[in-house]
Order: structure tokens, then C-alpha cells, then sequence
């Protein structure tokens, strides 16, 4: 096929639309900015004394990094969690010399060199092995002194206070899953009750947002709400859902100041799309209509055998296009680590190379640079799609296929346009510059420029 028709078939809808997938692109009707849901979890470190790696991140123009679990277990004792800053809790909390930033202050650092802003959870790493011991996860024995604790380590990285800096840090997350099991015994981030987690985030959001009403204070960071799937939910799936609600409650019921509600996610793409519209409508529903969400801890049905495929990309890219159209105003993958677990999607720990799902990204900030939102429709259910459009008039459309077959495409957007530049990721390639396509290849996405003739 020459190029001729090729762009003959992206630019005016094709009869392959018919048996394939058709996608329409409204450059004229504008959405809104595109949203940074581009964000991901820890960073990757592959040492303490220098970060190579986060130049990845600044190339991806990914916009946050959220610092949770940061550098394995207990955050390697030196990293970000409130034990590591402030190692004797009984300690003044007024003096700079009971706080330990060193390793911390490097790392958020680096990130803000790459143009990567941090974003900040108060809290402990999960203690996977909780069941053989337990070491950190208990709540605090003062809740108002833990909330004065952060406040200092706030000053330290917003106000300079302790040699510290003037970084922003828009976030500040308050705990990480406290309620991850049903039971006290097997939770792994919180050795309490729930209701006992609930009083923590009153005692310290109502402290730091009196001490820093222009910051974003909030929580808790869900486990979700897969329960919506299944009529008869597993306990832990009914814990979760029951925790959500009680906390919309308390919240009421506490007068305390929310700035953002952040949940996390593990279901399918499609199971996802379901879960982000509940978590908006009940949010609305219990009186938080336009509480800002944040999904900060997402991968599509994660499993080993996916690590560096094709399909982890196609989906990864698919997500990203899910919480673009949907109700998600900020997200971060679980996560950018250079690791060999389940939840290291985006690097590959033999090389320190991305895998194919790190491109998702690249694809992604396309769409980020362009800019404005525009309306951009697929027929077909295996088929996700966005497109922004530039100041320049220019548009970019971005679309992923999750399917195993391969999906004729036909692109309109109306007379007048060519495509400039087309990236295809799939099973063979690897974000490649390749001739307009006429069809998505099985788990596949690409992303493709188009200007005005």
C-alpha cells in the first residue's frame, strides 16, 4: 500500500471501519487540558548515591513521582517514611538535629532536576512478613505529635526550615491502605482498626491544612472497590468497600478537609473503567461532588509472565487513555522500580532499559504536550483512544488495541489533514516510526501526528 492511500485511510473514514475499528476525532469541541493520569509510583533506583535512571522519567515528561515503598522494604531504613526522618519518636520534634533527611533529600532532589515534582506520603512502607513480625506499621502513640512531625518535614521541603528546601510538593497523601485486610492481625500497612486510622487523618488533616491551607492534604489512599464486581464479594473485597464508605462518613460526620481522594487499582482495563465511575459517583453522591481524585497506584491484572510483553504495554496504554476520558483527574502506575517483581512494569532490571511499557508513556506525553483534550470516539471495545490538539492546530491521537486480533483502523478527522509522524509499539517493535497504519496489531497502540495540509 502506498502512502497515498495510507493516508487516504487515516484521514477520511474507511469502509474498513465496518469490521474493524473506527475512530472519529472532533478537533473542534475541546475537552479540557489533558490530565497528568501520567504520573507513576516509586522512581527508579538503582543505587543511593546517584539516580541515572530518572532521566527516563524527565523523557517521559512523567509529572509526578509518588514516594511510597520507596527503595524496598522499610524504605531501606533511610527513605521518606516518617521512622526513617524521624528515627525516636519520643524525640522533640522542634529540633532539627532528631531529623535524619539525608538519603531523602538526595532522592527529591533528583527528581526535581528531571522536573519530575515528588509526591509525598506520610506513612511506613508495607511490612509484607507482618504475620512473622511486625515493626512499624502500628498506629502512632500520639496522633497529634506524629501530625507536628510532619508539619516539620513539610517546612523542611517547602520552607527551607532544617537546611531544607523550596521544592513544590503539591501533595501530601496522609497513610497508605490502612484498612489492605479485614482482619488487624494480617494488615500489613496498619496495625489498628480502622476507626482508630480515621481519627489519625482528623488529628493531622485538620493540623497541616491550618499550617498549610495552599497545599493538598488528603487520603487514604483505598485499596479500592473491586466488590462492585461480584454480588457476594470475598471479606477482604467487603472491607474495603465498607472502609470507603465509613471514611466518606467520617469525613462528614468530623468536618475534616479533604483536598484529594486517592484510591488504587488492580482489575483489568475494563474492570478499571467501571470502578473510577463508582468511586466518582458515591463521592458525589455523599456530598464531595468535584473532590479531586487521584488513582495513585494502578497496573492492569498484573502477573510476572506480562513483565517486558506487548500486552502489558497495549494495556498500560489503554489505561492511561481510560483515566484521560473518565472520571480521574490525576493517576500513578504501581510503579517506575528497576525491579523483578509483579508491579515493575515500565524497566528492565538485567539491562536499565524501559521495557515496552515505559513507551505507553512516551505515546502518552504526546498527547500532554499538544495540550487541549479534543473529542475522539472508538467503535469498537478493544480499541482505546484520546487526541489532544497543539496551539500549532496540530493534533496527536493516541490508540491502543487489548484485543489477540488485529483491528483495521480508519481514522476521521475530516478533510484537510496528514499524518506527520506514526510510533507503533507491538509484539515486533518498539515505539517505531513506521508508514501510517491501516490496522492495530494484536496487542499493540500508536500514536500519530496529524497537521494540516
Amino acid at each position: 500500500m502506498n502512502m497515498k492511500k495510507n493516508i487516504a485511510v487515516l484521514a477520511v473514514l474507511a469502509c474498513a471501519a465496518a469490521f474493524g475499528a473506527e475512530i472519529k476525532v472532533d478537533a473542534s469541541r475541546e475537552l479540557g487540558p489533558v490530565k497528568p493520569v501520567n504520573g507513576v509510583g516509586q522512581p527508579p533506583i538503582i543505587g543511593l548515591r546517584e539516580y541515572p535512571m530518572f532521566k527516563y522519567l524527565k523523557e517521559a515528561g512523567v509529572p509526578f513521582s509518588r514516594l511510597h515503598d520507596v527503595g524496598g522494604m522499610f524504605g531501606r531504613g533511610v527513605f521518606v517514611d516518617i521512622p526513617n526522618l524521624f528515627r525516636d519518636f519520643d524525640a522533640d520534634e522542634t529540633d532539627p538535629a532528631n531529623y535524619d533527611f539525608a538519603f531523602t533529600d538526595r532522592l527529591v532532589n533528583a527528581l526535581v532536576a528531571e522536573g519530575v515534582e515528588p509526591f509525598f506520603r506520610l506513612g511506613v512502607t508495607i511490612e509484607n512478613y507482618t504475620l512473622i513480625r511486625r515493626y512499624r506499621i502500628d498506629p502512632p502513640k500520639d496522633f497529634a505529635k506524629w501530625a507536628r512531625i510532619c508539619e516539620h518535614v513539610i517546612r523542611h521541603y517547602t520552607e527551607g526550615w532544617a537546611d531544607g528546601f523550596r521544592h513544590k510538593i503539591t501533595f501530601w497523601e496522609i497513610w497508605n491502605e490502612p484498612e489492605n485486610w479485614e482482619t488487624v492481625e494480617k494488615n500489613e500497612m496498619w496495625h489498628g482498626t480502622f476507626e482508630e486510622y480515621c481519627r489519625l487523618y482528623e488529628v493531622a488533616s485538620k493540623h497541616l491544612k491550618a499550617k498549610f491551607p495552599h497545599l493538598k492534604i488528603g487520603g487514604y489512599a483505598s485499596c479500592g472497590v473491586t466488590a462492585i464486581h461480584t454480588e457476594e464479594p470475598s471479606p477482604r473485597a467487603k472491607h474495603h468497600m465498607e472502609c470507603f464508605h465509613a471514611f466518606l462518613g467520617y469525613l462528614k460526620g468530623h468536618d475534616c478537609p479533604i483536598d484529594f481522594f486517592s484510591y488504587h487499582s488492580y482489575s483489568s482495563v475494563e474492570r478499571m473503567a467501571k470502578e473510577v465511575k463508582y468511586v466518582r459517583e458515591q463521592l458525589d453522591a455523599a456530598g464531595f461532588k468535584g473532590l479531586e481524585t487521584c488513582l495513585n497506584e494502578w497496573l492492569p491484572s498484573p502477573r510476572h509472565e506480562k513483565l517486558g510483553t506487548s500486552l502489558q504495554a497495549a494495556e498500560i496504554a489503554a489505561t492511561l487513555l481510560l483515566f484521560q476520558n473518565g472520571p480521574v483527574d490525576s493517576a500513578a502506575i504501581y510503579d517506575a522500580r528497576c525491579g523483578i517483581g509483579n508491579y515493575s512494569p515500565l524497566f528492565n532490571p538485567l539491562t536499565y532499559k524501559p521495557h515496552k511499557a515505559y513507551y505507553a508513556f512516551m505515546a502518552f506525553n504526546e498527547l500532554r504536550k499538544a495540550g487541549t483534550c479534543v473529542v475522539a470516539t472508538s467503535d469498537d471495545a478493544d480499541v482505546w483512544v484520546s487526541a489532544a490538539k497543539g496551539s500549532d492546530g496540530s493534533v496527536v491521537v493516541m490508540a491502543a488495541n487489548v484485543s489477540a486480533q488485529t483491528k483495521p483502523l480508519a481514522i476521521g478527522l475530516g478533510d484537510g489533514w496528514r499524518p506527520a509522524v506514526c510510533r507503533i509499539t507491538d509484539a515486533s517493535r518498539t515505539y517505531e516510526e513506521v508508514r501510517p497504519v491501516d490496522a492495530l496489531p494484536p496487542e499493540s497502540f500508536i500514536v500519530v501526528a496529524f497537521e494540516r495540509q
